[in-house]
C-alpha cells in the first residue's frame, strides 16, 4: 500500500475529504456506482475511472432485488448485477481490491434487508475492513437505527442519513444526533433519476439542514448533466450523481463503456469543482 493510502487510512476521511475541499472553496463531486453491473471486475475499473476523473467520494451501490428509493435506470442496474452474482461479500472483496491503491472515501449504499440479514456487528467490521468510511442504509431512518448505528461507531464508520424536501424540523433533530460525516439531501420528492431539482428550492433546504446538523451537506436525485451539477455545486458541499451514470453503463452494455465513462466522470467533475469559481 502506497504512503499517500496510508496516510488517510482509518476513521475519518470523509471528514478529512470535505476538510480540504473547504479549503479549496470547492463542492465535492460524488459518483454512485452499483456493484456488481455489469461485473465486480468492471466496478472496480469504473471506480479507478472515478478517481482519475476527480471523484472526490464514492457511493458504492450493494445491489438489492426491491430497491424501494430508486428510478428504474438503478433499479435494471441491481437486477442486472444480481443476475451476476453480485453479493454483499463480493462487494466488499472489491472494496478491499480498491482500497488497497486509493484512499478516495467510499460510503456503501443500500437497504436493511442485505445489511441486517448479514448483521449489524458483522457488516460494520467487514465493511471496515475492506476500507469503507460510511454507511448509508436507506430504509432505516434514526429512529430505527439502534442496531446499525452503535456497530457503525464501534468500527469508526460514518453512518449516513437522508433528509427531503418534506422532512420537517423534528426529523432534522433526529438526523442531526445520529447523522456522522455528511447529510445527503435528497433534492426531490420521488425516486432516483425523476425530475431535475429546483436549485432556489435546494439551497434554502440545504442552508437549513448545514445550520441545524453542522455536517456538510451532499445532494442528489435527479442531477443528471454538467450544468445541473454546476448549479447545484454553487449551492451545496457536495453533488451526488447516479442515475446518470448507472444509464450510462446501461447504453454501453457490450461496447466500449470505459472510455465512454472516464469523459462523463471528467465532465461532471470538472463542473462541479469549477463552479464557485
Amino acid at each position: 500500500m502506497s504512503a499517500a493510502v496510508e496516510g488517510r487510512a482509518g476513521p475519518g476521511r470523509i471528514a478529512a475529504a470535505f476538510a480540504d475541499l473547504g479549503a479549496r472553496r470547492q463542492a465535492g463531486f460524488i459518483p454512485f456506482l452499483m456493484a456488481g453491473d455489469p461485473d465486480l471486475d468492471t466496478t472496480l475499473e469504473l471506480m479507478r475511472a472515478a478517481v482519475a476523473a476527480g471523484a472526490d467520494l464514492i457511493e458504492l451501490g450493494v445491489p438489492f432485488s426491491d430497491p424501494m428509493a430508486d428510478g428504474p435506470v438503478l433499479q435494471r442496474s441491481a437486477e442486472r448485477a444480481l443476475r451476476a452474482g453480485a453479493m454483499l461479500p463480493g462487494v466488499l472483496a472489491v472494496l478491499a481490491r480498491f482500497r488497497a491503491e486509493s484512499a478516495v472515501p467510499v460510503v456503501l449504499f443500500g437497504y436493511a434487508n442485505p445489511f441486517l440479514r448479514y448483521g449489524a456487528e458483522a457488516l460494520a467490521r467487514d465493511a471496515r475492513a475492506a476500507g469503507a468510511d460510511g454507511l448509508l442504509c436507506v430504509d432505516v431512518p434514526p429512529e430505527e437505527a439502534d442496531d446499525l448505528q452503535p456497530a457503525c461507531d464501534a468500527a469508526g464508520l460514518d453512518m449516513i442519513f437522508l433528509l427531503s424536501p418534506t422532512s420537517d424540523r423534528e426529523r432534522i433533530a433526529r438526523v442531526r444526533a445520529r447523522a456522522r460525516g455528511f447529510v445527503y439531501y435528497v433534492s426531490i420528492t420521488g425516486t432516483t433519476g425523476a425530475a431535475a431539482p429546483d436549485a432556489a428550492e435546494v439551497a434554502a433546504m440545504v442552508d437549513k439542514v448545514r445550520a441545524a446538523t453542522g455536517l456538510p451537506v451532499g445532494v442528489g436525485f435527479g442531477i443528471t448533466d454538467a450544468a445541473q451539477a454546476a448549479a447545484v455545486a454553487r449551492i451545496a458541499d457536495a453533488v451526488i450523481v447516479g442515475s446518470a451514470v448507472m444509464r450510462l453503463v446501461e447504453e454501453h452494455a457490450g461496447l466500449d463503456l470505459l472510455p465512454a465513462a472516464r469523459a462523463f466522470l471528467a465532465r461532471m467533475a470538472d463542473a462541479v469543482h469549477a463552479a464557485r469559481r
